[in-house]
């Protein structure tokens, strides 16, 4: 079970009515690497997510606030690895995607990273959408980087050093950290490892919709220091 005192990477899963998607993400932690520490922090789940989190972990945290950068930031402090690696509950990653994380901060001056994010099962314009937003974030973190939350590895010290994610941004609290923490050293892009994610959101709300989201809160995050939407809603 994950929770290894020797792990090299400790992965922090925040979940909120995960139960149709955590335990394929688990399974497949659990086959990928024994020294990686797996920490789930739940915010009020009813659906048997943190049933099937404890199968796989002793580390599950129940909190009785929600928000994603609150259970990020209370996995990370009960975590004991150097490297810290932000993952979202409906995320499949490779089987390489530990020694990958650990190649890439082998290098001293990396304090941060992430990688190709891609959906499963898409259809012709939601792959070509993903594949320009991946180019655009690889050519970004040359100047300045950005990363979605869905997979995001940070060396501990420079998150404790940044105070983590900022619990008051609804949203783009990921692209946020990115900016931060890449003042004290390298964010970097993994360009050969991918990881896939569902498209619940897009699927639900509209590919064209989310774009536009995306956009006007990204220019409001860069503008005014915060994103326009004041409330970012889960999507089950």
């Amino acid at each position: 079970m994950g929770g290894n005192r020797e792990a090299r990477v400790s992965v922090v899963i925040p979940t909120y009515q995960e139960g149709e998607y955590l335990e394929r993400t688990l399974s497949n932690l659990a086959k990928s690497d024994d020294s990686i520490e797996i920490i789930v922090v739940d915010g009020g789940s009813e659906d048997g997510t943190v049933q099937i989190a404890k199968r796989f972990t002793r580390k599950v945290y129940q909190i009785s606030q929600r928000g994603i950068s609150k259970a990020r930031n209370y996995g990370a402090k009960r975590s004991v690895s150097e490297i810290l690696l932000f993952l979202d509950a409906d995320v499949t990653p490779r089987q390489d995607f530990v020694q990958k994380i650990i190649e890439t901060f082998s290098s001293g001056n990396v304090v941060g990273a992430t990688c190709n994010i891609m959906p499963l099962h898409p259809k012709l314009a939601e792959l070509a959408f993903f594949v320009f937003y991946n180019s655009l974030i690889r050519f970004c973190s040359k100047f300045k980087p950005h990363s979605r939350g869905e997979f995001m590895a940070v060396r501990r010290k420079e998150f404790i050093g940044v105070n983590g994610f900022d619990e008051s941004l609804p949203c783009l609290e990921d692209h946020d950290l990115a900016f931060r923490i890449s003042r004290l050293g390298r964010f970097v892009f993994i360009s050969d490892l991918t990881v896939y994610e569902t498209l619940r959101r897009i699927r639900k709300t509209g590919l064209s919709k989310v774009i536009g989201t995306w956009t006007i809160d990204y220019i409001s995050l860069m503008v005014r220091g915060k994103p326009l939407s004041k409330v970012w809603h889960s999507i089950r």
